[in-house]
């Protein structure tokens, strides 16, 4: 059994879990996520007056696209999936893109403009290396931070969501009880009970309501006990005929912004699950955020066939698993078949909606203040200079006012149909151009590209040589950055575990400078451990291949004051900063 931890989960990623926790976990995960799996896309069909069988089918569809990818993202198949405990459910961000394609061309134009931008989110997947400057830890963190500011206005109307001539303390009661409930269990509860606050919170909420009246038993009695659509939507039988291609071109644009928004916002939950899935702390790992960013290309792929809203990965599985502390894998398996069994059991959607929104108000409120710490956290997770936290006030303040109508209002409602009256939306855009603007305005980059071979030691040192003098950097600062990337490149070899002069594999070295320090960028083949983690550790293995390796670490660790290490699918990118002394 697994050892409690202050800082971690109780159960990390890769332990198991007694069966009833496992079920029980997981089957929570499923009835908090459906709420939002059926009401988005119910909000959106109705209000551009989509048919009752389109509306029917695309919430079975967006119940069934989610749930089996959450159990993708539990068992990745080759590169897609995160191999994470993580959310997926209908964009919160696409609500108002999705009403204005069904009312301008139906499901059909919906469902072209759906497909056609998940491209993006798949190129953006597999080449993810590319764009590492500008998708940072202090870009994916803003935007966690941001989710809170788009869901309050919807959890304050939520508070007040009561029939007429209820009691005024009808939703401060309901509301105050979950809230009471869950905060008690998760401040002095034992991490076993603590994996349960969000159900207990949610019956207490319920008994409360019941006894106002305001739990909906009608609607449990009316549905029925299984049933599945059978009309889907003809969406495609027109082909071309018909089809607005001038809607078409006018909307795309706006679809591949918001497709990569969307991915920005998936990015953070995945770099966001691993950091609560795992006692010790661990670097980032962009392989399974890479594999996040395909399963929402899949996800979109396939909800654009079945002619439902677009899909992605959000965090509310991010603040569960903090809570509770139950991250293994397993639970994702348990998540997604929940939900498609929920899809095929229209009394167990009716047992979940009839909750009444006070309830559920008084829940996210606790969820949504746990992401928020958690988004903070990441985004000062490589330091918190004047750069990032401009970066992060601004996007995060532009945000807030255009979510709330501050910033120029008329203009922001009408820009790409209101897309960025959505905080992170806009937020986003903005942490992504300023990210953008410090990058490229930044010193001059040199390059070196050679072989990840030992042989390149000589022309590794030369070109280091050559950039401490042109930098006009004494000799010992020179020894120094030639020092540092010395050991960069033995530690790259040894990890690869290709210590040789075969020289098949490629280096790229790129340097710059931000003030009195150096930074220095390699850019191999893709290895196996990271460096980070090897450094966070160091001086514990015994052996003598371990020992003869911590010598390089323990070198790179004082010549260099910051290492960071990303790993893709295609390559590794080890960062140092040396920075001058005296």
């Amino acid at each position: 059994m697994a050892t409690p931890s202050a800082t971690g989960p109780t159960y990390q990623l890769d332990d198991k879990v007694p069966l009833p926790l496992l079920a029980g976990t997981g089957v929570q995960h499923a009835a908090l996520s459906l709420g939002s799996m059926i009401l988005m896309p119910t909000a959106a069909f109705r209000a551009a007056g989509a048919s009752e069988a389109a509306l029917v089918w695309a919430v079975f569809a967006s119940l069934v696209v989610s749930g089996v990818v959450v159990a993708l993202h539990a068992r990745p198949v080759g590169r897609v999936g995160s191999g994470y405990v993580l959310a997926v459910g209908p964009s919160s961000a696409a609500l108002a893109l999705t009403v204005d394609a069904l009312s301008l061309g139906g499901v059909a134009l919906l469902s072209a403009l759906t497909i056609i931008a998940s491209a993006v989110q798949f190129v953006l997947a597999f080449r993810m290396s590319l764009l590492r400057r500008l998708l940072t830890p202090t870009v994916s963190g803003t935007a966690l931070m941001l989710i809170p500011v788009t869901i309050m206005p919807i959890v304050f109307d939520m508070l007040d969501a009561v029939p007429g001539g209820s009691p005024a303390s009808a939703g401060p009661g309901c509301a105050g009880a979950t809230i009471l409930v869950v905060g008690a269990i998760l401040l002095r509860g034992t991490p076993t009970v603590r994996a349960w606050a969000p159900v207990c919170g949610i019956v207490a909420g319920s008994l409360v309501a019941a006894f106002y009246g305001l739990y909906d038993t009608d609607r449990i009695a009316r549905a029925a006990w299984y049933g599945v659509p059978l009309e889907w939507p003809p969406h495609f039988a027109s082909g071309v005929a018909g089809f607005d291609f001038a809607a078409f071109a006018g909307l795309m644009p706006a679809f591949v912004l918001l497709f990569l928004v969307c991915a920005v916002r998936s990015m953070s939950s995945s770099l966001a699950i691993q950091a609560v899935s795992w006692r010790n702390r661990r670097a980032p790992d962009f392989r399974p955020v890479q594999g996040t960013v395909a399963a929402d290309a899949v996800a979109n792929l396939a909800a654009g066939l079945a002619g439902s809203m677009p899909n992605g990965a959000n965090s509310s599985t991010v603040a569960r698993t903090q809570l509770s502390g139950v991250a293994a894998r397993p639970v994702g398996l348990v998540y997604g078949a929940a939900v498609v069994l929920f899809a095929l059991c229209p009394k167990a959607v009716a047992l979940v909606l009839a909750v009444p929104a006070p309830v559920y108000a008084g829940y996210v409120a606790v969820m949504i203040a746990s992401t928020f710490a958690i988004g903070l956290k990441m985004a000062v997770s490589e330091g918190a200079d004047h750069r990032q936290g401009l970066i992060v006030g601004v996007a995060f303040w532009v945000g807030a006012g255009c979510q709330y109508g501050f910033i120029y209002p008329d203009f922001v409602a009408a820009f790409a149909g209101g897309m960025l009256n959505n905080a992170l939306t806009s937020g986003g855009a903005v942490a992504l151009l300023l990210t953008a603007l410090v990058s490229w305005t930044g010193g001059r980059r040199l390059r070196l590209e050679t072989r990840l071979a030992t042989s390149a030691l000589p022309d590794l040192v030369g070109f280091l040589s050559q950039t401490a003098t042109r930098q006009g950097w004494g000799e010992g600062m020179s020894t120094r950055l030639e020092a540092a990337g010395e050991e960069a490149l033995l530690t790259l070899l040894r990890d690869d575990q290709v210590a040789d002069d075969r020289g098949q594999r490629r280096l790229l070295v790129v340097v710059y400078f931000e003030g009195r320090s150096a930074i220095l960028e390699f850019i191999a083949a893709a290895g196996q451990e990271n460096v980070e983690d090897r450094l966070a550790v160091v001086g514990e293995a015994a052996t003598e291949e371990s020992v003869e390796r911590d010598v390089s670490l323990r070198l790179l660790r004082h010549l260099a004051t910051d290492v960071r290490h990303r790993q893709y699918h295609d390559v590794d990118v080890l960062t140092l900063r040396v920075t001058e002394t005296g």
